[in-house]
């Protein structure tokens, strides 16, 4: 599973297996994480183009099942949500582009999915992230630690959904 934060200057990835499904700690397995750059000043056009042979050569690379993508959530700064939407396009024709089946989190379901509060903080989110990967450190960059928290949320769902499908009817 890839877990993508989307953002012009900087795009978080997040890989997460999950070999027995993933129902606690353990359960996940980190693959890889990081951070897709773009250099500051360099027209937007120039920045999506660079996201998006970063993004496709890390999915020849690794191959991913599926993708799973942070909802764009409107806020004040009206800027910063069009270049996030457009990072967000960048990815979703990536997958597209690699027959990826993409699914589409807002923040408020990825903080119920790992703390069941949907005001979680960033820290707290962090620390589930750790735990359900069983690390000693917390990934770094923000937007990493975004992204593996949006895979586990979705591989998280996907069991939830499995367990319900395989329950006997009363």
């Amino acid at each position: 599973m890839l877990g993508i934060d989307p953002g012009t200057a900087i795009m978080g990835y997040g890989l997460v297996r999950a070999p027995d499904g993933g129902s606690s700690p353990g359960d996940f397995e980190l693959v890889e994480y990081g951070a897709l750059t773009t250099p500051a000043g360099e027209p937007l056009a120039r920045r999506l183009l660079s996201l998006y042979s970063q993004l496709n050569t890390l999915l020849d690379r690794y191959q991913p099942s599926e993708m799973v993508v942070e909802e764009l959530f409107f806020n004040r700064n009206t800027t910063t949500a069009i270049a996030v939407g457009q990072a967000r396009g960048v990815a979703l024709l990536a997958a597209a582009n690699h027959d990826l089946t993409v699914q589409e989190y807002t923040p408020l379901q990825v903080k119920q999915a790992l703390t069941g509060y949907g005001r979680a903080t960033k820290d707290q989110i962090q620390h589930m992230v750790r735990v359900l990967l069983e690390l000693d450190f917390t990934p770094k960059p923000d937007d990493a630690a975004d992204a593996l928290a949006l895979a586990i949320c979705h591989l998280r769902g996907r069991r939830f959904l499995n367990l319900l499908a395989n329950q006997p009817d009363y």
